[in-house]
């Protein structure tokens, strides 16, 4: 189904960022009284929400769609995103059932999709023997609370379509709107506030739903609501000041490990208004406000009416990034000459390029977000006219623009969740390819950022501004790390260790895989909500395993590891002496070690 590839190591850097609990009251030197409050804070449990990233909900067909040359056809709630076997049998299909209208995000006439509800939308994206486990995203999370005794109403997936902008999402399918009723009815349910876990592009999607919740309720009522209805916010993977992979996928495709061209990727990636919402931006500029926007009464036109931007933008280099993260030749030829059709390129002579030598110009992440960069090359290229149009929609939303850098969300506890040490690509280098569009581009060089340093895909070392480290293989550490900046008095942060492992797509769905960041989660809520914790914070002496998959054979003093944990104990079908490994007690027996 998907090329698998192996994921170079990495370390999960986790960041806590947990503002002063409010103040609680008094106990009473009731006995009575103290049983009850124990007994009233038990039966208070929390729920978690699931804010899935992009490409990581199950879309559904809501058509039917008759596919000439091919067995298979689209019906009501078939799965699209993703059923391999009909996009290998029926591609044109498959692709009416995915694209959008690139100017309204409209359906193809002739085809519908929609996210799936509930769980299994967010946790095998094609459910099957084999493309199960290498479409897995949210499973084993979902499988780490169903083993340590939560409840199956506990856990709550909010999928929604993420091929649209934010401002429609909200406007097609009230998605915002319906998240607010998801925190509210959790509440009464369980009686206690959520976690929210949001992955990758999730992350964009709950801080738009923070600053919608600002229009939809009292300004006095807003800290309010969100104290009453979120205990903990996830940041999971998230590319806080974008991604710069995205701007490749603009030019080139995202074929997300699918059997499809670029080409045809870059046509359905480019469809997506929701392709623009990780694009990469100066961390140094902000957007006006809707506020600012309707009284100052500026011409904004021009691109620098949008942002208004710190003078550390002006006095460094590439907006605080590594280094420009695109550069690129500009034609010679200009019009529907710059991307010719296939009969064209026939009877082209490569020698013409020759005599007029092409123009190369370097874009910051400032010049990317404002769209300088589209604006340049819309003349060699009829994507820009389209993401030109997607991205006056993000600078113009009345809610947000997205593409201006987070502040600390104004909820209790923070954690940010990412990997690091990971070789991860900062800049490009781009030039006509002479093929039609839409390969009319190629990656003629690229620029990683590896252990501190900036180095070529030749390997020769470039100059710049580096980070400590390097970044998940995906999204730069610079934005990763971003939350850094909110760090506040009362801060634990944690370095875990990961081993590599195969993943479907890319390194960022292996943290939300990962067993040793699914541990570290669990104690410290399980720490946080438990009404007999006594320590302030779990010690990691007494982590011992916690399931039978920790225990492992300790060949040198030939007995089973964490004897005080584990005991072998053979089963019918082990076939090596570390699976026969088991823990003595309960999973729930152990966790009362950890309070």
């Amino acid at each position: 189904m998907v090329a698998a590839r192996r994921a170079c190591a990495v370390a999960l850097f986790v960041a806590v960022v947990v503002m002063a609990p409010a103040c609680r009251g008094s106990f009473s030197s009731s006995a009575e009284e103290r049983e009850e409050e124990i007994r009233s804070k038990q039966k208070k449990r929390m729920s978690g929400i699931i804010i899935p990233g992009f490409a990581s909900t199950q879309l559904r067909a809501w058509s039917i769609l008759d596919c000439p040359y091919s067995p298979l056809d689209f019906n009501p709630l078939d799965l699209v995103w993703l059923d391999t076997t009909k996009l290998l049998s029926a591609v044109n299909c498959w692709l009416k059932c995915m694209m959008l209208d690139p100017y309204n995000q409209t359906d193809h006439p002739e085809c519908r999709s929609r996210p799936d509800s509930g769980l299994s939308a967010v946790t095998e994206l094609d459910p099957g023997y084999i493309t199960g486990p290498l479409s897995s995203v949210w499973k084993e999370w979902v499988k780490w609370c169903i083993e340590f005794g939560v409840e199956p109403n506990a856990i709550i997936a909010a999928p929604y379509d993420w091929r649209l902008s934010p401002a429609m999402l909200e406007e097609r399918d009230l998605y915002f709107h319906n998240l607010k009723i998801t925190f509210e009815t959790a509440v009464k349910l369980r009686g206690a506030p959520t976690l929210v876990f949001a992955h990758s592009l999730g992350n964009h999607v709950f801080r738009y739903f923070l600053e919608w919740l600002k229009l939809e309720i009292a300004p006095k009522h807003y800290t309010e609501w969100l104290d009453h209805h979120i205990h903990a916010y996830f940041a999971v993977g998230s590319p806080l000041l974008g991604a710069i992979e995205a701007v490749k996928c603009t030019l080139i495709g995202n074929t997300f490990g699918l059997p499809i061209s670029e080409g045809t990727a870059r046509l359905m990636y480019n469809s997506f208004a929701s392709s623009l919402w990780m694009l990469p931006f100066s961390k140094n500029c902000r957007s006006e406000t809707m506020y600012s926007k309707h009284f100052s009464g500026r011409n904004r036109k021009a691109a620098h009416h949008i942002y208004h931007c710190e003078e550390e933008e002006f006095r460094s280099n590439y907006s605080g990034w590594p280094t420009n993260i695109v550069n690129i030749e500009i034609p010679s030829v200009r019009g529907v000459d710059a991307y010719p059709s296939v009969t064209d390129v026939a009877e082209f002579n490569m020698s013409s390029m020759e005599c007029g030598l092409p123009t190369q110009l370097s874009f910051s992440a400032l010049e990317i977000a404002d769209g300088t960069f589209f604006k340049a090359v819309e003349d060699y290229d009829p994507d820009s006219e389209r993401l030109l149009y997607q991205l006056k929609s993000y600078h113009d939303d009345s809610v947000l623009n997205p593409l201006t850098p987070w502040d600390r969300p104004p909820i209790k506890n923070v954690f940010c969740i990412y990997g690091i040490d990971s070789k991860t690509e900062v800049g490009y280098y781009f030039a006509p390819s002479g093929k039609p569009y839409p390969d009319n581009w190629i990656i003629t060089d690229v620029i990683y950022e590896v252990e501190g340093s900036l180095f070529s895909r030749s390997g020769n070392l470039v100059e710049g501004n580096p980070g400590a480290t390097s970044g998940d293989e995906t999204v730069p550490y610079h934005s990763l790390s971003w939350c850094k900046n909110w760090l506040g008095d009362k801060v634990n942060i944690t370095r875990a260790p990961q081993v590599s492992f195969t993943a479907f797509m890319n390194i960022k769905w292996n943290i939300v895989r990962s067993p040793i960041l699914m541990r570290e989660i669990w104690l410290q809520m399980w720490h946080d909500i438990h009404p007999k914790a006594k320590s302030h914070f779990v010690t990691k002496a007494k982590r011992g395993p916690l399931r039978d998959d920790d225990c492992y054979w300790d060949y040198g003093k030939a007995r089973c590891a964490w004897s005080e944990y584990c005991e072998y104990r053979y089963a019918f079908g082990d076939v090596h002496l570390g699976q026969s490994c088991r823990l003595k007690s309960a999973s729930l027996d152990l966790l009362f070690h950890y309070i």
